[in-house]
C-alpha cells in the first residue's frame, strides 16, 4: 500500500466520518465566517478605506480572529468528541465509508479543504502579525483604554507625538516585549472588572486613579532616549524666552531671558554643562513614588572614588527607598506626557496670539476659570466660554460689543486647555503629574540642588544659578537684550 493510501485510509476516511458532527460543523462555519469577514476588512483597510475608530480595530484585528481560530480549535474538538462516544458505544465501523477519487465530487471536495487550510494558515499567520501591530499602535494603547485618554491626549500634543509608544514603553528585545504583554494583560483585566470591583476588592483588582507615573518600570535611557538622543550632540548653550502675564487689567507681559547650559559629551570626551555633569555614574535613593524626596546622592568622581552627600544627620544610616542609577528619565520624567499648570497654560496662549492681550483682564479670569471645579470635560467645555462671556457683559459690555470674536475665541481656548491637562474621571487635575524640568512650579532641581546635601567634607551639591544657565532679563517689560539679539 502506497504512502498516500495510507494516508487516506488510516487519516481522511476517519477525519471525515467522525468530522460529521455538530460542534466540527459549527467550528467550520464560525471559521469560514469570521475569515471571510477579516478578509474583506483587510482588503477594504489596503484599499485605505479602512476606520480610524479604535474599537473596530479590536474587533477586526483581535476579536474576530480569535473566533476564527477558535472555530479552528472546535473542528478537531467534536472529532474527537464524536469518536469517543462512539467507541463507548461500540459503533465504530469496522470499515469506514470509501473514499473513491474517481468521484469528481468527492474530489471537489478534497481540492476545497486543501485550499481552505492553505487560507486557514495564511489568515492565522496574517491575524497574528497584524494583531500584534495593531496592540502596539498609539492608537490602541490610547484610544481603546479610556482611562489612558490623559496620557494620550498630552502625548498627541507634546514633542514625541511622532514616536510610537513601544518605543519607549517597550523597548527593544524580547524579554523586554514579554514584560510589557504581561503587564498589558494585567491592566485589561483591571479595566474590564472595574465596575465590579468594589464588590469584592480584595479579589478583584481595580486600576489607580490616576495612572502613576512609569518611571520605575521604563528601561534605561541608554537604550530608550538614547537610541535617538546622542549624548555627544547635546554640546552648547539654548536661549529661552519666557512670557508671563500680571492678572491686571492691562495683562502686562514680562519676559525672562536666560542662556541654559546644555552642554554634554564632546567630541574630545569632555563633559560640560547640565548634562555633562549629569552623564557621570550618579545613583540616589528616593523615599517617595513620585521620587520627589531625595535625601541620599552618591557620585562616581572621574578618579573612580565616591562622595556620598545627604541631608541626614552624621552618622544616620542610609534611607529607606528605591535605589535608583539616574539617568534622563529622573529629570525629564514627562518627555512624551507634559502637562502643566493653569498659569503656564494660558501664559503660553497668550504668548503665542490665541487669547488675545488686548482683552481687559483676562488673564485673571482665565485662570480663575481653568481653576474651577468641573464635574467633568463636558461640563467644562460649556461652562469656561459661557462664564468669560458674562463676565464681559457685567463688566465691560463694551469689550464684548467691539470684540466679540476674541472673547469667543479666547474662551474656547481656554475649554482646550482645561481639556488637555484635567481629567475629572482618572482625578487628573493642575499640577497631579509634577515636571521635573527646571525649579518653578516644582521641586525638580531642588530635590538635590538645595544646599542641604552634604558630604562628609563639608562641600554640598551646588546651588549656584550660573551652573545650568545666565539670566540675561528676569521679568522685565520688553528686555532691551531682545533687541541687541535682534528679537524684539
Amino acid at each position: 500500500m502506497s504512502l498516500l493510501q495510507k494516508f487516506r485510509e488510516n487519516w481522511v476516511r476517519p477525519a471525515l466520518y467522525f468530522g460529521n458532527n455538530p460542534v466540527s460543523l459549527a467550528g467550520g462555519a464560525v471559521t469560514t465566517a469570521s475569515g471571510i469577514t477579516v478578509i474583506a476588512y483587510w482588503m477594504v483597510d489596503l484599499l485605505g478605506k479602512g476606520y480610524s475608530n479604535p474599537y473596530l480595530g479590536i474587533i477586526f484585528f483581535l476579536i474576530l480572529p480569535a473566533l476564527f481560530i477558535t472555530g479552528l480549535i472546535l473542528i478537531p474538538i467534536g472529532l474527537f468528541a464524536r469518536r469517543k462516544k462512539l467507541q463507548m458505544a461500540g459503533q465504530i465501523p469496522a470499515e469506514f465509508p470509501r473514499i473513491d477519487l474517481n468521484d469528481r465530487v468527492f474530489r471537489h471536495g478534497i481540492d476545497i479543504v486543501l485550499v481552505a487550510t492553505i487560507v486557514n494558515l495564511l489568515v492565522v499567520s496574517i491575524a497574528s502579525y497584524r494583531g500584534a501591530t495593531y496592540m502596539d499602535s498609539p492608537q490602541f494603547c490610547g484610544k481603546s483604554c479610556h482611562v489612558m485618554l490623559p496620557e494620550y491626549t498630552a502625548y498627541q500634543i507634546g514633542p514625541h507625538s511622532h514616536v510610537p509608544c513601544t518605543e519607549c514603553h517597550i523597548g527593544p528585545g524580547l524579554e523586554s516585549y514579554f514584560a510589557a504583554k504581561v503587564n498589558g494583560t494585567k491592566q485589561v483585566f483591571e479595566v474590564s472588572f472595574h465596575p465590579f470591583a468594589h464588590l469584592a476588592p480584595r479579589f478583584i483588582p481595580n486600576y489607580p486613579t490616576p495612572i502613576p507615573s512609569p518611571v520605575t518600570n521604563l528601561r534605561p535611557a541608554r537604550i530608550i532616549c538614547e537610541s535617538c538622543h546622542t549624548p555627544t550632540r547635546f554640546d552648547g548653550d539654548k536661549l529661552l524666552v519666557l512670557s508671563t502675564f500680571a492678572s491686571d487689567e492691562q495683562n502686562s507681559e514680562t519676559q525672562t531671558v536666560l542662556i541654559l547650559h546644555l552642554g554634554g559629551e564632546d567630541s574630545f570626551s569632555h563633559r560640560t554643562g547640565i548634562h555633562g555633569v549629569h552623564l557621570g555614574h550618579i545613583e540616589y535613593i528616593a523615599t517617595d513614588s513620585s521620587l520627589s524626596n531625595i535625601p541620599w546622592v552618591e557620585r562616581r568622581n572621574p578618579d573612580g572614588s565616591e562622595t556620598v552627600y545627604s541631608t541626614l544627620p552624621a552618622g544616620s544610616p542610609m534611607p529607606k527607598g528605591e535605589l535608583r542609577t539616574m539617568d534622563c528619565i529622573d529629570c525629564h520624567n514627562r518627555a512624551a506626557h507634559q502637562f502643566v499648570t493653569a498659569e503656564q497654560a494660558i501664559d503660553r496662549a497668550m504668548a503665542d496670539g490665541v487669547i488675545s492681550p488686548s482683552l481687559p483682564w483676562v488673564h485673571k479670569e482665565g485662570v480663575q476659570l481653568l481653576n474651577a471645579t468641573y464635574s467633568s470635560q463636558a461640563q467644562a467645555r460649556a461652562e469656561i466660554p459661557a462664564e468669560l462671556t458674562k463676565f464681559y457683559r457685567n463688566t465691560s459690555p463694551e469689550v464684548l460689543a467691539g470684540k466679540a470674536a476674541m472673547v469667543k475665541q479666547a474662551g474656547d481656548t481656554l475649554a482646550l486647555l482645561y481639556s488637555q491637562n484635567v481629567f475629572p474621571f482618572m482625578k487628573v487635575t493642575w499640577g497631579t503629574h509634577p515636571n521635573n524640568i527646571g525649579h518653578m512650579d516644582y521641586p525638580g532641581c531642588f530635590r538635590c540642588h538645595d544646599g542641604s546635601h552634604t558630604a562628609k567634607d563639608g562641600t554640598s551639591i551646588p546651588q549656584d544659578c550660573s551652573v545650568c544657565h545666565n539670566l540675561l532679563a528676569v521679568d522685565e517689560p520688553k528686555p532691551k537684550v531682545l533687541s541687541y539679539l535682534g528679537i524684539q
